[in-house]
């Protein structure tokens, strides 16, 4: 056990880190990119970072989706700092414009990362956290509150409980094993449960390790991001190969304007490949496209089938569901933490009209860092995914920038914190609801008039600095972070 990473039981020991609290190390959880790349970040700035993983090894989520290539090019999806330490240690940067798997990002970027020796020791896989707290605080208490170190608790692989004291906490644990269910409500649907057997969520990699269990059967995916049209579009591929397989798609919206993306008008081609491919298999027919359809009920038919009914009244019979209707954070572990959370999206309040699905869903996201991602419990950060709550219009540079802000600020550089820089590529879509121009209403949107009528998703968009949408009016004042 590494010595950053130990709770030294003794009386004296204890009460020293309850003095000074910031001799203690930031711990991180999770241990995926965000998470290495905060690592990274804090050692650049002289701190001491530890990182809690639950999986066995770095980036345990991503090979969740291993099979999956990346719509944005390798250049988007490695930190700066990550970068620097690995090249100091003679990693060679794989090809900067290649579309790299979930697989191909651990192994090429977030293993070798692990490995070097400033990260290693600081390293913890298989330790899960069950929760943070404000150490012999709790929830309620004011008094010498912010003085005391945070409590992480945890569970590791052989099952037994240990404690981390920490001078600031970063949550970068993701939202990829908390996935949404398929009805409508939010709930899930009535039978969903008893139907497990015959659903999965998420992407499965029906062109090889799932292959046996879609080949040749009748599918329906729900949902209509991107990781459904990934997955239509395998199982099309599957189509090809092997006969009597059949695809259904249901989705609740008639409006397919941001499945089917922006096309050429997308910086990301890749991403608007994808759409453009999706539009193509649906008009053809290899596709049935089932909108509006909300799924409602679902329980077992003759033999190996499943029965799904909408709430609009429409019943279908299939062998197989694939639900990819987003994710959702779990915030049971900072139960006993103070946040400050927008009650829709459960992601920091004042980030939440930035990243609004109703609104946005283009690369068009205002520079945020630290001030926005900051909680009532001082030195403690959402980030990553886990900051986007249930937004799903997530790109690992934003991440990347975030904790690049947040090092910032626990490093007591204010200034560098506040000077947040995102540069991400632009999509052809902007607006789920496809409103006029003139219809909008710019106190509701961070897209000024004149942008709207050039495309919302124009390049160097303006924002409205007096509106709430853009975070001014709500935005955090950071003290130094050696005197929060």
């Amino acid at each position: 056990m590494s010595s950053c990473c130990s709770v030294d039981r003794r009386p004296e020991a204890s009460k020293t880190a309850r003095q000074n609290p910031a001799s203690l190390p930031v711990a991180i959880i999770g241990g995926g990119p965000v998470g290495l790349a905060a690592a990274a970040q804090l050692l650049e700035r002289g701190l001491e970072p530890v990182v809690l993983e639950a999986g066995p090894s770095v980036g345990t989520a991503l090979l969740g989706w291993g099979h999956v290539h990346m719509f944005s090019p390798r250049r988007y999806n490695i930190d700066r700092s990550a970068r620097t330490m690995l090249e100091r240690h003679g990693w060679t940067a794989p090809d900067p414009e290649a579309f790299p798997t979930g697989r191909d990002l651990v192994e090429r970027y977030l293993a070798p990362l692990a490995a070097v020796p400033e990260l290693a020791g600081r390293l913890r896989p298989n330790t899960r956290v069950t929760g943070v707290a404000r150490l012999r605080a709790g929830k309620v208490r004011n008094a010498g509150r912010a003085q005391q170190p945070f409590e992480v608790r945890f569970e590791n692989g052989q099952g037994q409980q240990g404690r981390i004291l920490a001078s600031a906490v970063i949550i970068a644990s993701g939202t990829w094993g908390n996935p949404s269910p398929a009805g409508s409500s939010g709930l899930p649907a009535i039978g969903e449960h008893q139907a497990a057997d015959r659903i999965c969520y998420g992407m499965p990699d029906v062109l090889g390790g799932a292959r046996t269990r879609y080949a040749g059967r009748r599918v329906l995916v729900v949902g209509s991001g991107h990781s459904a049209i990934g997955t239509l579009i395998n199982l099309a591929s599957l189509a090809e190969q092997a006969p009597g397989t059949s695809i259904l798609w249901a989705t609740r919206s008639t409006d397919l304007t941001r499945a089917y993306g922006g096309g050429a008008s997308d910086q990301l081609p890749e991403r608007g490949a994808l759409g453009q491919r999706l539009q193509h298999l649906v008009e053809s027919g290899t596709i049935e496209l089932l909108a509006p359809f909300s799924v409602d009920e679902i329980w077992r038919g003759p033999g190996e089938t499943l029965v799904v009914q909408s709430t609009e009244g429409q019943v279908v019979e299939v062998n197989e569901m694939v639900v990819a209707t987003g994710l959702r954070p779990d915030l049971s572990i900072l139960a006993e933490v103070r946040l400050d959370l927008d009650p829709a999206l459960e992601c920091p309040r004042v980030l939440a009209p930035l990243i609004d699905p109703n609104l946005h869903s283009c690369g068009t996201v205002r520079p945020h860092g630290a001030e926005e991602l900051a909680q009532p419990d001082i030195g403690l950060f959402l980030a990553g995914m886990a900051s986007y709550g249930r937004a799903p219009t997530f790109l690992l540079a934003t991440g990347y920038e975030q904790v690049r802000s947040i090092a910032a600020y626990l490093a007591g550089d204010v200034e560098a914190a506040r000077r947040v820089e995102l540069d991400l590529p632009q999509t052809g879509v902007c607006s789920s609801s496809r409103v006029l121009p003139e219809a909008v209403d710019t106190s509701a949107s961070c897209c000024t008039p004149e942008i709207l009528q050039g495309g919302c998703c124009a390049p160097k968009p303006a924002f409205t600095e007096d509106t709430p949408c853009c975070g001014s009016s709500a935005r955090k004042e950071l003290a130094p972070a050696d005197q929060a």
